[in-house]
């Protein structure tokens, strides 16, 4: 084979694969569209049991077509206490199972109907107006493309069957040791084992491998795709490295199982999809889908009964964090969810929640400093307005980086819904920095002295404001209709000791003592300081449910019910 010849098999087999690539991603990110909502529902509902949790790993992965992405929700799910990492470990192997869907698919001899499905699906994408409808048309051209890549790669490879050297480099891989090490450097290196297994079924197709060399380099891909969830894992909680690291020694220690047994899995593979006599290289591709199956659908089950010990031993190796140590500012967001915004609507919702525990714990400890404090406490509270801002921040920036993403309509909305909440809890943290700390230093300047009946209605009035507070973050974390509810009737008792601190404060301003009307001032700024938490705290929750049009209707405006509110 000449200089020229090398060349174009090369780009030939380049292009190929960019297009099988290209493919899939359009083929997953349409699916995720279209499943979003009920990936999360899977997820969140069926891991009541180790077995459940492998179905529901399967199916989730089946469907978006990446572990890692599986593995970040999972993290996700842990970190907001909605799973252990017992239960999460079942999803993640199940997680290995769902990637193997991908070599089932393309082990489908379809590859002449390609171009026909490429056209159908741009059609159907293009033309209709129905948003789903053109999700499908997305997903079928996604599909053929895949096949149309398998094709190219097929007819570029073809003429190295003449090749020597190539040849005796694919005898080189008959030995299990070098044909795993070669596969997974090679699916390190690309970051995606699909792109592997697809190079293995059109070169197996071709006969330039043995069933058992292929074999070894489908464990070598399962080995190599761990190399990005590590590389998702840096940096980020102790959760995520956790999930990263079950993933590693999952897939590790099956390949290490397997390895001496490429034989006898080559013969289970060869009763399931057996070879017909003069056309073993055609039934080559569905024995390597199959061997891909086989081997994770095993170590499923060979793994599945130890997973109490395997968290107890990762989370000895990832230990907690230690006391004093740092957090991360943000711990849901992940931007390997960028692609699937359903789920990265859903995780920002934790994260909102999160940021609203911070905001709580503010309002929780602003009250003392405020009536009766020092400046030392207040700069404390102040300062408690830093993490509040960063969260915000990081909120802010995601939800901006996501809104570019292929939302749905829907979700363009929802996504509009989240920064509001994000922008409301932001206020609360600056009505306290501002106004409460503001008028804390005022009572030490001027020196005012607050009457103990002033202080037992105002702690009554941001009691209520509290607990409606820390209603809205369970409305905000669980979407429960009760808590809801609860928040925006609690309007009338707001209202109602609002309207006893001022009544009492115009009594008091014919009493006898100094600075009166100073006094008068600076309490009657903490009475809308904190109405206007708990209104911010009202419009969260509306957000966050659907609220009876006649409520909507009679919600008073900013300048009726809170004079200051435009101030935040």
């Amino acid at each position: 084979m000449d200089e020229l010849s090398v060349g174009t098999v090369a780009i030939g087999l380049i292009g190929g694969l960019a297009l099988f690539l290209y493919g899939m991603e359009k083929m997953t990110v349409s699916l995720k569209l279209l499943a979003g909502d009920g990936m999360k529902s899977l997820l969140q509902r069926m891991t009541s049991n180790r077995f459940k949790s492998v179905i529901t790993g399967a199916a989730v992965t089946a469907i978006i077509q990446s572990s890692s992405v599986t593995t970040v929700l999972v993290v996700g799910f842990i970190s907001a206490g909605l799973l252990s990492l017992s239960q999460s470990i079942g999803i993640i192997m199940g997680a290995s199972i769902g990637t193997t869907i991908t070599a089932q698919i393309i082990a489908f001899k379809i590859t002449h109907y390609s171009l026909v499905m490429v056209a159908a699906g741009f059609f159907l994408s293009a033309v209709p107006k129905k948003e789903s409808i053109r999700h499908w048309g997305s997903m079928i051209m996604g599909l053929g493309l895949v096949f149309f890549g398998m094709e190219l790669m097929k007819e570029a490879t073809s003429p190295l069957r003449s090749y020597e050297p190539f040849i005796g480099a694919m005898r080189n891989l008959d030995h299990p040791t070098v044909g795993v090490l070669f596969s997974a450097l090679f699916t390190a290196l690309v970051q995606s084992s699909s792109a592997t297994t697809g190079i293995i079924i059109v070169l197996a197709s071709q006969g330039f491998l043995t069933l058992e060399a292929a074999i070894a380099l489908v464990l070598g891909a399962n080995i190599g795709t761990c190399v990005t969830a590590m590389l998702a894992s840096i940096g980020k909680p102790r959760e995520a490295v956790r999930a990263a690291l079950v993933h590693v020694l999952f897939n590790t220690a099956g390949v290490l199982i397997w390895i001496g047994l490429i034989d006898q899995l080559a013969t289970i593979v060869l009763l399931l999809s057996p070879n017909v006599a003069g056309q073993a290289a055609g039934a080559m591709p569905r024995q390597v889908a199959n061997a891909h199956t086989v081997f994770n659908v095993a170590n499923t089950l060979i793994f599945i009964g130890f997973t109490p010990w395997i968290a107890r031993f990762v989370e000895w190796v990832v230990p907690d964090r230690r006391l004093g140590e740092p957090s991360v500012d943000r711990r849901y967001l992940d931007d390997l969810l960028m692609v699937t915004p359903a789920l990265a609507l859903d995780l920002v919702r934790m994260e909102l929640a999160r940021l609203g525990s911070v905001v709580l714990e503010m309002v929780r400890g602003s009250i003392r400093p405020v009536l009766e404090g020092g400046r030392e406490e207040l700069e404390k509270l102040r300062a408690m307005d830093e993490q509040v801002d960063q969260l915000h921040g990081a909120l802010v920036t995601y939800l901006g980086r996501l809104s570019v993403e292929n939302l749905t309509e829907a979700q363009s909305h929802l996504l509009s819904k989240r920064l509001s909440a994000a922008n409301y809890f932001e206020n609360m943290g600056d009505v306290i920095e501002t106004n409460l700390v503001d008028a804390g230093y005022g009572r030490l300047e001027q020196e005012v002295e607050i009457s103990p009946t002033t202080r037992d209605l105002l702690r009554a009035l941001h009691g209520r404001v509290e607990w409606t507070l820390k209603t809205t973050i369970e409305a905000v974390a669980s979407q429960d209709t009760p808590a809801i509810q609860g928040v925006l009737e609690a309007k009338s008792d707001i209202k109602r000791l609002a309207q006893e601190v001022h009544d009492h404060l115009a009594t008091r301003l014919a009493a006898p003592v100094p600075r009166r009307l100073s006094t008068f001032r600076l309490e009657s700024e903490m009475v809308e300081a904190l109405e206007r938490i708990y209104y911010f705290a009202r419009r969260i929750v509306q957000l966050a449910g659907e609220e009876p049009l006649a409520e909507r209707q009679n919600e008073p405006t900013q300048e009726a019910d809170s004079p200051a509110l435009g101030a935040a």
